[in-house]
């Protein structure tokens, strides 16, 4: 059982930004282990839903009353300093602690904890390593970025020593954490508006890996040359997987797929072939997410036939290129994707795919982002036949960049396909309906409220 001595002095518990994926797992953790705890979030969701029904008393909007009765206060990224809430816990001082340093605190109560990061695949390959022991029945806690079916929910709290968590480099995050191990999938452009250069990127992977113990685990994509890098960084045991690089502790071979995109391969360890693997979820990028997967669980002593079950099981985390329905005969997929490269890998998924035309719905998450990488996200895109912008989702920016969704449009223009910026949702729906033949397919991609034409198309 993991140690929670050293959070015990806190009885009750205020979390500001409850509803957040990561948020709200640490709240049903806190409350398994007996604390209690109220919290609040600017808009009720689904989330905040299955929190009150659990016990937490929940308020959409501020109640500063709240604060009084508590001992600390949590608090995520997007909260304001000038926050009603944090003002009060500050007027009365009561401790306050931002969300990552409070998830630091937490891997510390646990003897092994399993940080997954890298700039894309992290949720999808918590979710498979964390299959991957519960099918071992190796009874993990888990804490990662979107709803996985397998355990209704993003968070799971078990009664052994393995904490299985999802880490994020966004603001250094994930330099708050104590792991014992770390999956690193591939270090890629993103996140500018904090880090400014790549260089800095890689500089917080660095830190990263120093975080790791002598008696450490290290698994690093062989494919990629900057997690390569990494290995000089560490004392840790380390282990490299790859698809180009054969010369890999863990390598996939005679990948075929079939007409849903799923990928079927062989994987060879360096001790000779490891076993046929047949995957639920489409794409090469899950191939290698896969045998990050197969690299650490084979470490960890999860057998081969744990490992081959729990990943033929895994169809996919919410979100992640999810079937939504038909309209007009035309199949209709959710996608996070928020990146060019993340955009790319889909679009390569769907090719593998049997289909008359892709339609795809991008919506743009934050300016900064939008503006760094417009030329590769108008690249990315012309890997659909019919391109729909609508307007950036600003998430925690302000405009300050002079970019629109239009320029985007304009870009795509230029490069000699056509693309439509429509921002408003119903026009795009009504739009799509009027135009989508049967087996099409329509992709809505992003991070933000592009979720919602889905639904809005099955109405």
């Amino acid at each position: 059982m993991p140690k929670i001595d050293n959070l015990k002095k806190y009885k009750n518990i205020h979390m500001i930004g409850i509803g957040g994926v990561s948020m709200s797992g640490i709240a049903e953790i806190l409350l398994n282990f007996g604390f209690s705890i109220t919290g609040s979030d600017a808009n009720s969701s689904e989330i905040t839903d299955i929190l009150s029904k659990k016990g937490i008393d929940v308020t959409i909007g501020h109640d500063i009353n709240k604060i009084s009765n508590s001992d600390l206060v949590v608090y995520s990224a997007a909260i304001k300093q000038d926050d009603p809430e944090m003002l009060e816990a500050k007027k009365l001082n009561i401790p306050t602690i931002e969300r990552a340093d409070f998830l630091g605190e937490l891997t510390r109560c646990y003897e092994d904890t399993i940080a997954i990061s890298g700039t894309h695949g992290k949720t999808t390959t918590t979710s498979m390593v964390s299959l991957c022991f519960i099918e071992a029945l190796k009874d993990p806690s888990i804490q990662v970025g979107a709803i996985l079916k397998q355990i209704d929910g993003n968070y799971k709290v078990g009664n052994s020593e393995h904490f299985i968590i999802e880490a994020c480099e966004y603001v250094e995050s994930f330099l708050k954490f104590s792991p014992k191990a770390e999956i690193v999938l591939n270090i890629d452009n993103d996140h500018l508006d904090y880090f400014k250069t790549f260089e800095n990127i890689k500089n917080a992977f660095i830190k990263y890996v120093k975080l790791l113990p002598q008696d450490g685990l290290l698994v690093i994509n062989g494919d990629d040359s900057n997690c390569l890098d990494l290995k000089q960084y560490t004392s840790a045991k380390t282990l490299t997987y790859g698809i180009t690089n054969k010369n890999t502790d863990f390598f996939a071979v005679n990948i075929v797929f079939n007409n849903d995109g799923f990928p079927e391969f062989d994987v060879y360890s360096k001790d000779g072939f490891y076993s046929r693997i047949k995957l639920s979820v489409p794409g090469t990028h899950n191939v290698l997410n896969a045998l990050a997967c197969i690299a650490l669980c084979n470490e960890y002593g999860i057998s081969k036939e744990n490992i081959v079950s729990a990943l033929l099981n895994f169809t996919g985390a919410h979100r992640r290129f999810e079937f939504k329905g038909k309209v007009n005969g035309a199949s209709i997929y959710d996608d996070y994707g928020h990146h060019p490269t993340e955009i790319v890998a889909t679009a390569k998924s769907l090719m593998n795919k049997k289909y008359n035309e892709s339609w795809v719905v991008f919506q743009p998450h934050t300016y900064s982002r939008t503006k760094n990488l417009l030329d590769d996200f108008a690249k990315a895109l012309l890997n659909f036949d019919n391109i729909i912008i609508l307007d950036i989702y600003a998430a925690r920016e302000k405009n300050t960049y002079n970019i629109s969704s239009k320029d985007l449009a304009d870009k795509i223009i230029s490069l000699g396909k056509d693309a439509k910026y429509i921002p408003d949702f119903n026009e795009c729906v009504s739009y799509i309906k009027k135009n989508v033949k049967e087996n099409d397919i329509i992709m809505t991609l992003g991070a933000g409220t592009v979720t919602e034409i889905g639904p809005m198309l099955l109405k």
